[in-house]
């Protein structure tokens, strides 16, 4: 190995290394910030490696922990899919992680979210907090069946 080769290899732990102590991240994540540090994939490829091997990041507990953090910030499993789909997780852990919940589970996070919404649009008429309340659990990812539910539990 080349003088230069071990400057980028130590880089590319060294950024590894940064990265994962910042947050966890996902497999595909952490290659992309090497290639975006230009360090080649000849060099990250073997660190990245055993890096895995070491078990210093694994995709299917950042999906895990990553859904339980999503879902306390109300967020509905359609879009918990498609932020870890956009974060580089496989189909298969993706299904995995979110596959515990059901959609009564759903319905129920959506009706809390939107009691607390309700609460705060009381002065409005009933038309308005309706379209602002189906808007705004739309924007959140749920599916019309469960911004049904939940608009019917929250009114």
């Amino acid at each position: 190995m080349t003088p230069e080769q071990e400057k980028l290899e130590k880089r590319a732990r060294n950024v590894l290394l940064y990265q994962l102590s910042r947050s966890m991240k996902t497999e595909h994540q952490l290659r992309q910030i090497l290639i975006k540090r230009e360090i080649p994939a000849e060099v990250f490829e073997p660190v990245l490696e055993r890096f895995k091997e070491a078990q210093l990041f694994d995709d299917s507990e950042f999906a895990r922990a990553y859904v339980a953090s999503r879902i306390a910030a109300g967020k509905s499993v359609n879009a918990i899919r498609r932020e870890l789909r956009a974060k580089g997780v496989a189909p298969n852990l993706i299904e995995a992680s979110t596959a515990e919940i059901s959609v009564e589970q759903e319905i129920e996070r959506a009706s809390e979210l939107a009691q607390r919404r309700v609460s705060r649009m009381s002065g409005l008429e009933p038309m308005v907090i309706r379209r602002r309340l189906q808007g705004y659990l739309a924007r959140r990812g749920f599916s019309s069946q469960v911004v049904s539910a939940a608009m019917r539990r929250a009114l």
